[in-house]
């Protein structure tokens, strides 16, 4: 009787116990995205969705997060592309009770939406918006996660350097911070490496055509060794088009925002361009597996790597609550904050301690032949040849 009695109390406790987790296990713990899924954000804010939906996905399979008592959700806000957009599209997010938030691709509505979260004490991630300075313009909940534009920039100029390039033109818009800061990084460290910019030049964000571009590089003497620009679509197809056709063949560095299908598509003016970008899909590698598992489920062949940092975001998001043992924002952000050598699926590791936010990464150089991407180098520049943001 009393053998009986203990078996069937310990079985209750045991079926109790199990329900209790159960329970545990539908709460949900919902990231939250701002994203312009239409607009001129749409290529790389949706590819930077469809990364954290896979993040979601693997880290539910696996049993969620603490112990399986929460389970992740992604809520996704069209933004249009449009800076007002952002503001509504976070405060809607915010009021639906989101534990964090990935913010555009952009910096302008990065900042309007990152606002949002900081005033509410959401932890957030860029998980492509690039500008190093963007975390400091937001406030101590934002972290940057993209290659920044001054390593992007420290690490192109070194290249350059390495290949003799002794001159250097350069084409920014100050329109926006990627496509001003970016190439004045670069200038500032090119010349800290000894190397002299020839010129720079400049074009509107709405400018469609760079024939007047093109002729002024083409009637230098002597021509520059190299031209850098940070300009991304629709601007560098057209850049790059009009130059060649001017007869320009000085080799043409740019940065992540040409990592894109347009720009395999241009043909054989592309051929030799070498840009930075936060990984390649080495094979063996993580990034390669990552594509592979994007590529069986999107049915695209042609993922790029703002998708895996889409990816990488909600990954530290879980790392950090793990760590943290709370969904709390300020505990989230300090876990955050303190990450060392996190490991990226880009096949770089990343840490934001001692960093300012902005994450600490290697750099990835690619070049353009025959429609593909070749794999160049992938390194974290010196610190003495990083610029300071």
């Amino acid at each position: 009787m009393t053998t009986a009695l203990r078996t069937t109390t310990t079985t209750t406790a045991v079926a109790l116990a199990l329900a209790a987790g159960a329970a545990q296990a539908q709460e949900t713990v919902t990231v939250g995205f701002a994203a312009g899924l239409t607009g001129y954000l749409a290529f790389y804010d949706g590819m930077v969705m469809q990364g954290a939906e896979m993040a979601v996905d693997e880290i539910n399979a696996a049993g969620g997060v603490l112990d399986g008592r929460y389970t992740l959700a992604l809520s996704v806000k069209d933004m249009r592309s449009e800076t007002p957009a952002a503001v509504i599209a976070a405060r809607d997010l915010v009021a639906e009770g989101v534990r964090a938030l990935l913010v555009p691709c952009d910096v302008d509505p990065a900042i309007a939406a990152g606002q949002i979260g900081q005033q509410a004490g959401i932890p957030m991630i860029a998980a492509c918006a690039s500008t190093p300075t963007l975390p400091g313009l937001v406030g101590d909940y934002l972290f940057n996660l993209k290659t920044a534009d001054n390593l992007q920039a420290a690490v192109l100029a070194e290249y350059a350097r390495a290949q003799g390039y002794e001159t250097a033109y350069i084409l920014l818009s100050p329109d926006t911070p990627y496509t001003d800061l970016l190439p004045r990084y670069f200038a500032q460290a090119f010349e800290s490496l000894g190397g002299r910019v020839a010129a720079i030049d400049t074009y509107a964000f709405d400018q469609q055509d760079f024939s007047v571009e093109a002729t002024r590089i083409a009637a230098l003497d002597p021509q520059p060794d190299v031209i850098m620009t940070a300009a991304y679509e629709p601007h560098f197809p057209a850049f790059i088009q009009q130059l060649r056709n001017a007869g320009v063949t000085a080799p043409v560095l740019g940065s992540d925002g040409i990592d894109s299908p347009t720009t395999l598509g241009i043909g054989p003016a592309a051929d030799g361009v070498v840009f930075s970008m936060a990984g390649f899909p080495v094979e063996g590698g993580t990034l390669a597996a990552f594509y592979d598992a994007y590529e069986a489920r999107y049915g695209e062949d042609l993922p790029f790597a703002f998708s895996a940092t889409g990816y990488e975001a909600v990954k530290l998001l879980a790392a950090a609550i793990e760590t943290a043992g709370s969904i709390e924002g300020a505990a989230i952000r300090d876990a955050l904050d303190a990450v060392v050598d996190f490991p990226g699926v880009t096949g770089t590791t990343i840490t934001y301690a001692g960093q300012n936010r902005v994450a600490l990464r290697d750099v990835t150089l690619v070049e353009v032949r025959d429609g593909e991407q070749h794999f160049v180098l992938q390194a974290r520049p010196a610190p003495e040849t990083t610029p300071k943001p």
